[in-house]
């Protein structure tokens, strides 16, 4: 702040350029920008930032609730990498109601438990808890949802993984596929629960979960997709949602390795390795024995 003979200074210097000229103006009137007081200088010059901040402040929010894409230095920030608003359940949720679906289709010799719709059921109330308590976009922090989400592919991963050790040790006891057709019907469901049910373990774990990707907590992926290394082939608002791993789980579960998505943390390359196993037993002994059956 200037003091208070400063102030004197300049409200003199004000007035003196206020005398009126020939036309009847003051004079200060065509006070250019090279001879401006200095005072008025470092207040337009304050005027400015002050502008410069507040749009900055409105871009960001903007972007926060509208999914407008930021900029920094120059460059769109990717939505990936910054906060969204989290994406639509209904893509997960149909498909995990697939999941528990396919368990029915499983013989009952197959299941954990008898009758075979008790664990399905189970499942579905679940599933159904989910959907009431949060049914439209996945941007709300939870520990109970969290904990939910969670329990229920736990218990999907429980049921296939009994389900492929009961089929893998009738195949080699020789008590299980007598007919080509229920074999492979059974073997394709199990195939499918798993790249569903890997899926959700992929989509539950990146970056910390859907909820942290839409807050934009973790920085660092633990899958790294194609639009991520070239965004110029993407638009500024995509992010990857339940669909690009349900994509992942199927690639790596079809070729046994993975294909267009890398892992890059630990838990992701042995997570996508224990698919590969599962994928492997199940189709090598399925095929094998359709095949001598057939014959």
């Amino acid at each position: 702040m200037p003091s208070g003979s400063r102030v004197g200074d300049v409200v003199a210097g004000v007035l003196d350029r206020g005398r009126l000229t020939a036309v009847g103006r003051p004079h200060w009137w065509f006070v250019s920008e090279d001879n401006k007081p200095e005072d008025l200088v470092s207040l337009h010059r304050r005027l400015d930032e002050l502008e410069h901040a507040v749009a900055r402040r409105v871009e960001e929010t903007c972007a926060a609730f509208f999914r407008t894409p930021q900029r920094a230095a120059g460059q769109v920030i990717p939505a990936w990498r910054r906060r969204t608003r989290g994406e639509r359940r209904w893509q997960v949720a149909a498909c995990t109601a697939v999941a528990i679906g396919l368990q029915v289709a499983v013989p009952g010799r197959l299941a954990v438990l008898r009758p075979v719709w008790i664990l399905p059921a189970l499942q579905g109330v679940l599933l159904l808890a989910l959907l009431v308590a949060n049914p439209h976009r996945i941007d709300r922090q939870s520990r109970v949802l969290r904990m939910l989400g969670l329990t229920l592919a736990a218990l999907i991963s429980f049921a296939n993984a009994w389900s492929v050790v009961s089929l893998a040790t009738g195949l080699v006891r020789g008590t299980e596929g007598e007919n080509a057709g229920p074999l492979l019907v059974t073997g394709g469901a199990i195939w499918l629960t798993n790249v569903i049910v890997f899926g959700l373990w992929y989509w539950e774990f990146d970056r910390g979960g859907p909820v942290a990707r839409a807050l934009g907590t973790r920085p660092y992926p633990d899958f790294q997709f194609v639009q991520m290394t070239s965004p110029q082939l993407a638009p500024p608002d995509w992010e990857p949602a339940f669909a690009d791993y349900l994509y992942l789980a199927f690639t790596n579960a079809a070729a046994f390795s993975p294909t267009d998505v890398m892992p890059l943390s630990r838990w992701a390359k042995l997570a996508m390795t224990l698919q590969s196993v599962v994928s492997i037993v199940t189709v090598a002994l399925i095929v094998a024995r359709a095949v001598n059956i057939l014959k």
